[in-house]
């Protein structure tokens, strides 16, 4: 194993989390008999859209680096995981010491470079290590089951698109479905936007508009962008420069409508200039 990799480095190895664990008696309280009557009433199906709100909420803060409410959103993600879990455990299903100690192995195992003999010298090679664990682990699962699972199964098709497009081509990737170079993952953008100029009915274009976006999420995998991530930023970068454009015209009393296009192009590089 590495050294200075221990638990020691954020806490003590034996330090207990005295917090977590009062947060899990309060929702153990809440979920018994003479606890709330809307939490008894949950099931996992229930709450499930809740998991996705407040995920996205948290990333808002992490994103707008507004750390009070970052810590604030963070608390109820968790408050999701723990409820979920305390609903399974009143079922007989598992306990969060269950997800606590399963994902704890899993990250143990899934960073060798870490806690084994791997090596790995800088994060590309650490998602390398990764996604090799990861199709290992799913080789294991299927000759446990006695069946094979598909290799995208586990991409969940309520993803975001561009998100479920870099997983799935991370997967594939991972087993060999490769370029050998990003100028060949470039020349594939450029093979799908000829195909698109070329489509001739619009069922055709948009097949091909979604693969010139299925090759760009791989040059963004290839270049260690987060395609979800970078679109989020330029919409929020969009909505401030639009903001600043429609803040111009009501200050001159006028409706952005109203405004010309020289006008807002004018605009538009004022709110550039700006950032």
């Amino acid at each position: 194993m590495a050294e200075g990799n221990s638990a020691e480095s954020g806490f003590a190895a034996d330090r207990r989390c005295e917090s977590f664990d009062s947060f899990v008696r309060t929702i153990a309280a809440l979920r018994a008999p003479n606890g709330c009557p809307w939490d008894r009433e949950q099931t996992h199906e229930s709450i499930a859209h809740n998991m996705i709100e407040e995920a996205f909420e948290a990333v808002d803060a992490i994103e707008a680096g507004d750390v009070a409410h970052m810590r604030e959103e963070l608390g109820d993600v968790l408050l999701q995981v723990v409820l979920q879990s305390q609903i399974a455990a009143d079922a007989g299903e598992f306990t969060i010491d269950d997800v606590c100690r399963e994902v704890d192995a899993k990250m143990i195992r899934r960073h060798p470079h870490v806690f084994g003999e791997a090596a790995a010298s800088d994060s590309a090679a650490v998602l390398d290590i990764w996604d090799a664990v990861k199709v290992e682990e799913k080789k294991r699962a299927d000759s446990q089951a006695g069946e094979r699972t598909g290799l995208l199964d586990g991409v969940p098709t309520s993803f975001p698109a561009l998100m479920q497009a870099q997983k799935i081509s991370r997967k594939a990737a991972a087993v060999g479905f490769e370029w050998d170079c990003i100028d060949e993952v470039w020349a594939k953008v450029a093979e799908e936007i000829e195909e698109f100029k070329d489509a001739e009915t619009p069922e055709q274009a948009e097949e091909e508009f979604g693969d010139i976006l299925f090759a760009l999420v791989n040059v963004a995998r290839w270049s260690h962008i987060d395609s979800e991530g970078a679109l989020r930023r330029a919409c929020a970068k969009f909505r401030r420069r639009w903001s600043f454009i429609e803040g111009a015209a009501w200050a001159q009393g006028r409706d952005v409508s109203d405004l010309t296009q020289a006008e807002m192009e004018e605009l538009w590089q004022q709110a550039k200039a700006r950032e």
